[in-house]
């Protein structure tokens, strides 16, 4: 089988996209606003475990708390500007979540998450990627996510996104709060960092 290598900066439309998602299924993908394609490399062993861990405490949370839905990194949402991401997790009120048609739930649901999460994993930090997640961050926030985290495990900080409000920065937090966005959703950092 050949490789391909896809250049920084490659373009594709949404049907483009989509059509290459069904067919390369090992593959992580994301479609920029502007239609460029950026494949992630697969996730290792230390952010993977660490991710798990984030998605097992929202997923036991939500399960209890039976107010929202919550996703893996592997669900691809459509953002009101066109992008297609998937957060490393995410969550979304059941009365918007169920406003969806079945197709939609079933595809790349077209809804941006009320909250977020991303994981600073070793290879973001070696490729230099986390301007990237900052710049992604703000981009949840544009298009309507209410509260979202990025954790950078080895530097032992969150950055805390809120819609409307300034990012603040945590130094080793052990534990954050949902807020009013996930009320009573406390995330333990302790296997995290």
């Amino acid at each position: 089988m050949e490789t391909i290598t896809i250049p920084k900066g490659f373009r594709v439309t949404s049907e483009q996209f989509d059509q290459l998602a069904q067919v390369e299924q090992l593959v992580r993908m994301e479609l920029t606003k502007d239609g460029e394609l950026i494949v992630m490399s697969p996730t290792g062993g230390t952010a993977g475990r660490k991710n798990r861990r984030l998605t097992q405490q929202i997923g036991i949370w939500t399960d209890r708390d039976g107010m929202g839905e919550a996703f893996d990194s592997s669900t691809v949402f459509v953002l009101p500007n066109g992008a297609r991401r998937s957060p490393d997790v995410s969550w979304i009120k059941l009365e918007r979540w169920n406003q969806l048609t079945q197709g939609q739930q079933d595809g790349f649901p077209p809804i941006a998450p009320d909250f977020v999460i991303e994981l600073v994993s070793p290879s973001d930090l070696k490729n230099q990627r986390y301007e990237d997640l900052q710049l992604k961050m703000q981009e949840y926030l544009d298009n309507g996510v209410k509260l979202g985290w990025l954790i950078e495990p080895s530097a032992k900080t969150v950055e805390i996104y809120r819609l409307g409000q300034q990012v603040e920065i945590l130094n080793n937090p052990q534990t954050l709060s949902g807020e009013d966005i996930l009320p009573g959703f406390v995330l333990n950092l302790r296997e995290i960092f």
